[in-house]
């Protein structure tokens, strides 16, 4: 490891000064916690009885409260529907302290909402309520020149791909033409069945599944070492190529994360997590761990390294929770 705690003391410290833009899919996650003591007598399904429940921002929204918490300067760009969620979801990230002037709310669109029904510690059952994201070209043009505005104020930039209808070509050719222009770090967080041309961003983190699916393969059910594992070398080697990456991180859950880095082979950093409760949320931590971590002037090594403490964190919490800059450096003995 080369990552030291007074090392990652001195970028945490760092990351006050750095603002970064999220730019994906908004969403709005609701919980309902509950308890069950019973069968329901009309279909055999458990019956909750609610104890409380809470909105919290998901998606790429998520991605920018990781980037708060951690002590950075986060701030989101997307398309929301004029509706009330939508206006749930602002209030909720002013309280969080993203910014939101770079959102566009639309007549014609709905915003994302994801309900979760918990009980025990257990997820019962998840609801979503959502509809394609249809662009006119009108509308595009205006998110495109709102986006070329905003990423003049900042000092990296995240592309958070969930599929949803806003990462079309013309955005992502938008936002990699203004970072270069204002030469910050680009991210890069793909979904798995949507591919669009990001030649030239700093730092790509897809897990396992979408790292095969972006270079059109199944991900194979056996899991080996990872250095051990020739299918997942080529499938890094063939990604570097495609999206001209610098740093590209894939994220295999239980085994940690593999790193193809410009120079020297490919490293395999194993996971710091003590114990697993939920996954949900944790590529988002990695996005905005490792992202910020080089716009604060880290190394490769030293993001990803940074990047896979943070994801520890999260995923021995239940729900979508971001990572605290206190809780990621007393998990870095």
């Amino acid at each position: 490891m080369s990552l030291t705690r007074a090392r990652a003391e001195a970028l945490l410290s760092s990351f006050s000064t750095r603002r970064l833009l999220v730019i994906g899919d908004l969403m709005l996650d609701r919980y309902i916690y509950g308890a069950v003591r019973r069968i329901s007598p009309e279909a055999p399904v458990p019956v909750v009885k609610v104890t409380h429940e809470k909105g919290m921002p998901g998606g790429a929204s998520n991605v920018a409260c990781n980037i708060q918490t951690l002590g950075g300067r986060g701030a989101v760009a997307g398309i929301v529907g004029d509706d009330r969620e939508a206006a749930e979801l602002r209030r909720l990230l002013q309280e969080d302290g993203v910014g939101v002037d770079h959102l566009l709310s639309l007549a014609s669109a709905r915003t994302t909402v994801k309900t979760r029904i918990i009980a025990e510690r257990q997820q019962v059952v998840r609801v979503d309520w959502e509809e394609p994201l249809q662009l006119s070209e009108g509308d595009a043009a205006q998110f495109c020149q709102l986006l070329e505005d905003a990423v003049q104020e900042v000092d990296g930039l995240i592309i958070e791909d969930y599929g949803k209808g806003l990462i079309c070509q013309s955005v992502v050719d938008a936002a990699l033409a203004a970072a270069r222009a204002r030469k910050v770090p680009v991210g890069y967080d793909p979904k798995d069945d949507h591919a669009v041309r990001v030649s030239g961003v700093t730092v790509a983190t897809p897990n396992r599944k979408e790292a095969y699916a972006a270079v059109g393969r199944e991900e194979p059910v056996i899991e080996i070492p990872p250095l051990e594992d020739r299918d997942l070398m080529e499938v890094g080697a063939r990604l570097r190529e495609k999206w001209g990456v610098e740093l590209l991180v894939i994220t295999l859950g239980p085994q940690g994360m593999l790193l193809f880095e410009p120079d020297g082979g490919p490293v395999h950093v194993p996971t710091r997590a003590r114990e697993v409760f939920d996954v949900s949320g944790a590529g988002d931590t990695v996005i905005a761990t490792t992202t910020l971590a080089l716009a604060a002037g880290a190394t490769h090594r030293e993001a990803a390294e940074l990047a896979n403490y943070a994801a520890g964190v999260v995923v021995a919490q239940l729900g979508t929770a971001p990572c605290h800059a206190d809780e990621l450096l007393e998990s870095i003995q």
